[in-house]
């Protein structure tokens, strides 16, 4: 991929903003994602990641961590933090912005490494891309854990967006929180790539079948929520 998210978030690091990016969806069509959301502290965040960046403790794993944010405020309250994404820019911006250990790689590449909290926010199951492959995902995540760890995650149950009430229930093959999604910037667009939005209740089952137990800790006002999910 062009790494187009990335692009983006360090041309606004490095003082060169002039646009932000333009993210298009199979269900909500097309959007703005405005940079500067990017880089908001912590008094900026939705209620939910506040929440998750009060319950983080120990050594913590900052999943798909994007310009840093999280794991700067992490970092900044004394908190031992490894920051990983697979965009080479926002690596390099969480570099920029003072980030002690940040790397480029996927998560599913992380081996022979413990963590006491596993941070996926910003709908950090979404990264699965398929309900299939959720289970899975998290078995992996499981693996990262020390004893008494945990991972916390965000999601949405986006049934809400389909008028018809059995539209999804029809398409036998497809949950319906996964969608296509695509990233414009600056005249150029990156490959389409799978994406999930998950409903709590698919969350918990998919992972107690990876031997986690899942815990729902607040909900949002836009059917979102956050969860907590520690070994059995």
């Amino acid at each position: 991929m062009k790494d187009l998210f990335g692009k983006a978030i360090l041309d606004y690091q490095n003082a060169n903003y002039s646009e932000d990016l333009i993210t298009w969806s199979s269900v909500s069509g097309e959007d703005v994602l405005l940079l500067p959301y990017l880089f908001r502290n912590y008094t900026e965040m939705p209620v939910l990641e506040q929440k998750a960046l009060d319950l983080a403790y120990g050594k913590v794993l900052d999943i798909g961590c994007g310009s840093g944010s999280h794991s700067l405020y992490l970092q900044e309250k004394g908190l031992d933090v490894k920051a990983i994404d697979i965009s080479r820019g926002a690596i390099e911006t969480c570099k920029l912005r003072g980030i002690k250990n940040a790397k480029q790689i996927n998560v599913l590449n992380l081996k022979n490494e413990k963590y006491d909290t596993l941070l996926a926010l910003m709908n950090g199951a979404g990264m699965s891309g398929k309900l299939k492959n959720l289970s899975r995902f998290l078995s992996h995540l499981k693996s990262l854990l020390n004893p008494g760890g945990q991972i916390l995650t965000d999601s949405s149950d986006i049934s809400y967006m389909f008028e018809e009430e059995d539209y999804y229930l029809e398409k036998s093959n497809d949950y319906y929180g996964e969608v296509i999604f695509k990233v414009a910037y600056k005249d150029e667009t990156d490959d389409p790539f799978n994406w999930m939005y998950v409903d709590f209740n698919n969350l918990k089952k998919c992972a107690e079948e990876a031997g986690l137990s899942c815990k729902l800790i607040l909900e949002g006002e836009h059917y979102d929520y956050l969860a907590r999910l520690t070994l059995l």
